[in-house]
């Protein structure tokens, strides 16, 4: 039972420290959506959608009256669309086609975005997955609420190298295909490694094949909660403050608890898991930055800076963990640049460089996330960059993905500004030195020796 001091303590959370339910997302299988006829497809799609989520927003507006909690987002995830379109498909052309109908059944039900315009390919690429991921420039600039990513490569299969390489020239052709909204199509395109598939936050999201027909994930976010809790205690030792960080989880997490289950009967539909990560916003006081400054560090970017946050990131696992059984997705810390007033303001300080946030990708939750690059960065540069990435993700048995916006016509120094929860990112320098050979060799780099469990 919730007594009547975590009631008062909950509405404190949310009236003053941005305590909020990101985003309640359904996913849906659509399995049941493959035909040979590309037709058939997207009217599949679509009706399985509509029916499927058509409730989904006013059941998140109903909860939030409720019960007084703020749900920012409502939000779709899909089978990966490369799956589903496979035996419809002939051209990349098709591919869009699907996507347009996504896009089209998200403005009907309301939400925000769509997840799951996606391909799985840490091993090898179908002519299908290929297809796709050639198809992402035109269908995220033909496109609105449509989300993309691309899983490269995983702990048990080694990273797809060729796969790397595309993924390189498309972020830059997605980059040039919305270069008149400051190439924001790339905000909605993720490469993966160990890409989870009950993942509710976006753009990384879709309903992987091993989940049910239709499931309710939900995602909480609370740093500025964690931020305040730790303003309390100043200056004692580490017990200490990792206890305040693992209650601080805890309580979160059953706030988020509370609107899965209260969403899934609502729809009838199984819950899934609870994702707890610290997701910033550029709102003052919803900081992980500021988070990772209160433990110690005059900036994000000072020598201690990986460390603080791998503390962080573990206790918040522990305290979600204490709160709910099926805590999934990514759950920990993000470390988005253009999403985070505190990083935005490390990177502009000279704090906080690329190559840092590399570093602290090994212990966050996700990887490099929201960095906002010169426009004439080279596709293979690029593609190094997300090799390194994947390398991490790979060797630690750790999901790590890159969302990297090369601004067209935009170099180091200016702003690009995205709006929303998008926020706004400094230019970003990159490494001038090329690795244009690695990246062109090709086949695929062997997996770990410590992936061999069986």
């Amino acid at each position: 039972m919730i007594n009547i001091f975590e009631v008062a303590e909950t509405n404190e959370m949310i009236e003053k420290e941005n305590l909020d339910v990101r985003t309640i997302t359904l996913g849906i299988s659509l399995l049941d959506c493959i035909d040979a006829d590309l037709k058939m497809v997207n009217e599949k799609i679509y009706q399985k959608i509509y029916e499927a989520a058509k409730d989904l927003v006013a059941t998140g507006d109903y909860i939030s009256d409720e019960y007084g909690i703020p749900i920012v987002n409502k939000r779709i995830s899909v089978t990966p669309i490369a799956l589903v379109g496979g035996a419809a498909c002939k051209a990349p052309e098709d591919f869009v086609s699907i996507a347009q109908t996504l896009d089209k059944v998200a403005h009907e039900v309301g939400v925000n975005f769509i997840g799951g315009y996606s391909a799985l390919v840490s091993k090898g690429m179908t002519k299908a997955d290929e297809m796709l991921i050639r198809s992402i420039p035109k269908a995220l600039a033909a496109t609105e609420r449509v989300c993309s990513s691309v899983n490269v490569g995983s702990t048990k299969t080694g990273i797809n190298m060729d796969a790397v390489k595309l993924m390189g020239e498309v972020i830059l052709q997605t980059a040039e295909a919305t270069k008149t909204e400051d190439s924001l199509g790339c905000a909605k395109l993720v490469v993966f490694c160990n890409a989870p598939d009950d993942n509710p936050f976006m753009a990384g999201a879709f309903h992987g094949v091993t989940e049910a027909d239709k499931v309710i994930n939900v995602g909480v976010s609370g740093p500025g909660v964690v931020k305040t809790a730790l303003e309390k205690v100043r200056g004692e030792n580490f017990e200490v403050l990792c206890e305040t960080i693992k209650k601080t989880a805890f309580k979160v997490t059953r706030v988020g608890q509370l609107v899965a289950k209260e969403a899934s009967k609502c729809l009838n539909v199984p819950f899934g898991i609870v994702d707890l990560s610290l997701a910033p916003t550029p709102a003052i006081g919803d900081s992980v930055a500021d988070i990772l400054c209160e433990i110690g560090l005059e900036q994000v970017g000072a020598p201690g800076t990986t460390a603080a946050l791998a503390l962080l990131n573990d206790q918040v696992k522990k305290g979600g963990v204490m709160a709910s059984s099926y805590v999934g997705g990514l759950s920990g810390a993000f470390i988005p640049v253009s999403e985070d007033q505190g990083m935005i303001d490390a990177v502009t300080a000279g704090a906080l460089t690329l190559e840092k946030l590399e570093a602290m990708t090994c212990v966050c939750s996700v990887g490099l996330d929201m960095i906002a690059i010169p426009g004439d960065t080279k596709a293979t540069t690029i593609s190094g960059i997300i090799a390194d990435e994947m390398a991490i993700g790979m060797i630690n048995q750790k999901t790590t993905a890159v969302r990297l916006i090369p601004v067209i016509g935009k170099g180091i120094g200016e702003t690009v500004e995205f709006g929303g929860l998008l926020g706004y990112a400094p230019i970003m320098p990159v490494n001038s030195y090329a690795c244009d050979a690695f990246v062109n060799r090709g086949g695929r780099i062997p997996a770990p020796i410590h992936s061999f469990k069986n």
